[in-house]
C-alpha cells in the first residue's frame, strides 16, 4: 500500500465527505489509524480464507471429481459395459464442454447480480444429482445427455468462484488464492484415482452394480451434501454479507477502493460492463492464450488411459495417477505465490509451459517406463501450473467494473474450454502408447502460449510507460471504469487513486 493510501486511511474529517444523499458505508474504516486498519484487515482476511476460500476449494474438488471421474470410469470398464467405441467415449468427454461453454458468460452475469451464497451451492446441488444419475445409465445416448447437462450446470462454478474471490481480495492477494482454488482440480483428479481404486477393489459387483457405476453414485451424493453445507458458509458481497459486522464490511470495501481507486460495484446497468469487456481487444488475446493452455492440459481427460500404457493392472494404474497431480498442486500454489510476491504474471506462465513441452516430447519419443512417468508428471504439472496464473492475470487487468471483470473471466474460461471439445479426439485407443499426435499438438500449443504471453507482457508494460509519462489515463488504458460513486471519497481523491494504478505484467 502506498504512503498516500496509508495516510488517507488515517482519521481525517476533511478527507471523508459523503456524496449528497449517500451514506458513507466505509467511514468506520477511513477513521482508523494505519495500525488499526492493518489489524482489522488481517482479521478479515483470516475469516475470508476460512469461510470463502476453503469452501470454494472443497466445492472445486467435487467439481473436478464429478467432471473427470469418467476418465477413471473408463479404466473401470464404462466403455465396455455400455458397448462404446473409443470415438463414442471421446464424444462423451467432449459433449460436457459443449454445455460448459454455452453457460459460462450468462452465468457470471447472473452471479454478479445475485447472492453467491445461494447461487453457487444451488448449481452444485443440481450437478451432484446429474453426476449420480450417470451411475444408472445403460447406453451411450443417456451418457451423452447427462454429460451435456452436467457441463451446462457446472459452467457456473469455476468462473463464478474466481469472480467471487476477486470481489474480496486485493490484486496482490488474488494470484495465490486463485491458485489455491485451482489446486482443487489437481486434488480432485488425484482423489479420483484413489477413490476409483478403492471402489474398484472393494465395491465391484456390490448390489449387482459394476464399480464404475458406484464411482458416479458415491461422488455425486457427496457433492449434494457439501453443497447444502456451503449455502450456510459462503459470503455474498463486501457490502451485504450478513455474517460480517458493519465495521468489517467497511474494511472489506475500503481496502478494495485503496487498491484500485474504484468501488467494486456497478450502477445497475450490467450492459455497460459487459460491453466494456467485449470491446477490449486484450480480452481476445487472453482468451486465445487460455485456449492454448487448455489444449496442453487436456491430457487430464485421458490421463488414466495414458498411465495405463505403462502396463500395470487397473488398481495400480489408478494409484499411479495420484503423484503427478500432487506435484502439480504444489507447483501451482508455489508458482502463484511467487507471481503475487514478485508482481509478475508473464514469466510465471511461461516456465511451467516450457516444462510441459519437455514432458510432451519425452512421452512421444520414449517407451522407457521411468522416463515416461517423469514425462507424465512434467506435462500435468506444467499445464496446470500456468492455468491459475493466467486467469488471475485476466482479473488484475480487467479489474473494474464488477460486470466487466465477471464477463472477462467467464469469456476467457469459455473460449479456453472450447479446446476440450476437439482435443478429446486426439487420444484414440490405436495411438497408444506414444499418442504422438496428441503430444505434438500439446507441445505446439504450449509454445503458442509462450509467444502470446510475451506479447501481452509487452503491451501492458507499454501502457504503464504511457501512464507514467502522463500521455493517457488509467480509465482510458483500462477501457472503462466503475460508474458507481465511492461514498466518502471526493472526486479529486478518487482521480489521484486511479492514477496510481499500474498494470501487472
Amino acid at each position: 500500500m502506498s504512503d498516500k493510501v496509508k495516510h488517507s486511511l488515517q482519521h481525517d474529517e476533511e478527507a471523508v465527505p459523503t456524496e449528497k444523499g449517500m451514506s458513507n458505508r466505509v467511514a468506520a474504516a477511513q477513521q482508523m489509524s494505519a495500525e488499526e486498519f492493518a489489524a482489522a484487515e488481517k482479521s478479515l482476511k483470516r475469516k475470508l480464507d476460512a469461510r470463502l476460500l476453503l469452501s470454494v476449494w472443497i466445492m472445486f474438488v467435487m467439481n473436478y471429481l464429478d467432471r473427470n471421474n469418467i476418465a477413471a470410469a473408463k479404466v473401470a470398464g464404462i466403455a465396455k459395459s455400455l458397448n462404446m467405441t473409443s470415438e463414442q467415449y471421446a464424444t462423451a468427454v467432449a459433449i460436457l464442454f459443449a454445455g460448459y461453454v454455452l453457460m459460462q458468460l450468462p452465468s457470471n452475469i447472473f452471479l454478479a447480480q445475485m447472492r453467491p451464497s445461494w447461487y453457487l451451492p444451488g448449481v452444485m446441488t443440481i450437478w451432484g444429482m446429474l453426476s449420480a444419475l450417470v451411475g444408472v445409465t445403460h447406453n451411450a445416448g443417456g451418457l451423452y445427455a447427462l454429460r451435456f447437462l452436467l457441463g451446462f450446470v457446472e459452467a457456473a462454478f469455476y468462473p463464478g468462484a474466481l469472480f467471487l474471490i476477486s470481489s474480496w481480495y486485493r490484486r496482490d492477494e488474488m494470484g495465490v488464492r486463485s491458485a489455491f482454488l485451482f489446486s482443487g482440480s489437481q486434488l480432485g483428479s488425484a482423489f479420483s484415482g484413489l477413490i476409483a481404486a478403492g471402489i474398484e477393489s472393494g465395491m465391484n459387483g456390490v448390489r449387482g452394480l459394476e464399480s464404475w457405476r458406484w464411482i458416479f453414485i458415491i461422488e455425486g451424493s457427496a457433492t449434494v451434501f457439501i453443497a447444502i453445507c456451503a449455502a450456510f458458509i459462503l459470503p455474498d458481497w463486501p457490502s451485504n454479507t450478513r455474517w460480517l459486522s458493519p465495521t468489517e464490511r467497511a474494511v472489506a470495501e475500503w481496502r478494495l477502493i485503496a487498491d484500485a481507486g474504484q468501488v467494486d460495484e456497478d450502477d445497475g446497468r450490467w450492459s455497460y460492463g459487459f460491453k466494456r469487456a467485449l470491446a477490449d481487444w486484450r480480452l481476445y488475446v487472453f482468451a486465445l492464450t487460455f485456449l492454448c493452455i487448455q489444449v496442453s492440459s487436456a491430457t487430464s481427460n485421458f490421463f488414466p488411459s495414458v498411465v495405463q500404457t505403462l502396463g500395470f493392472n487397473r488398481v495400480n494404474t489408478l494409484l499411479l495417477t495420484v503423484p503427478p497431480y500432487i506435484v502439480a498442486l504444489l507447483i501451482s500454489i508455489g508458482n502463484n505465490w511467487s507471481a503475487d510476491r514478485l508482481q509478475n504474471s508473464s514469466f510465471h506462465i511461461i516456465w511451467p509451459l516450457a516444462l510441459a513441452i519437455v514432458g510432451f516430447v519425452i512421452a512421444a519419443a520414449s517407451l522407457n517406463t521411468g522416463a515416461r512417468y517423469f514425462a507424465m508428471i512434467a506435462m500435468v504439472a506444467g499445464g496446470h501450473g500456468s492455468n491459475a496464473v493466467l486467469l488471475a492475470w485476466v482479473q488484475k487487468t480487467m479489474l473494474r467494473p464488477r460486470i466487466k471483470r465477471a464477463s472477462a473471466v467467464a469469456f476467457v474460461n469459455a473460449v479456453g474450454n472450447l479446446s476440450q471439445i476437439f482435443s478429446s479426439y486426439l487420444y484414440p485407443d490405436d495411438s497408444a502408447p506414444r499418442y504422438v499426435l496428441a503430444m505434438s499438438v500439446n507441445a505446439a500449443f504450449s509454445l503458442a502460449v509462450i509467444i502470446l504471453t510475451l506479447f501481452m507482457r509487452t503491451v501492458l508494460l507499454r501502457a504503464n510507460k504511457r501512464l507514467a509519462r502522463g500521455e493517457t489515463t488509467v480509465e482510458q488504458e483500462m477501457k472503462g471504469g466503475s460508474q458507481a460513486m465511492v461514498p466518502g471519497v471526493t472526486e479529486e481523491e478518487r482521480a489521484i487513486r486511479r492514477e496510481d494504478f499500474r498494470f501487472i505484467a
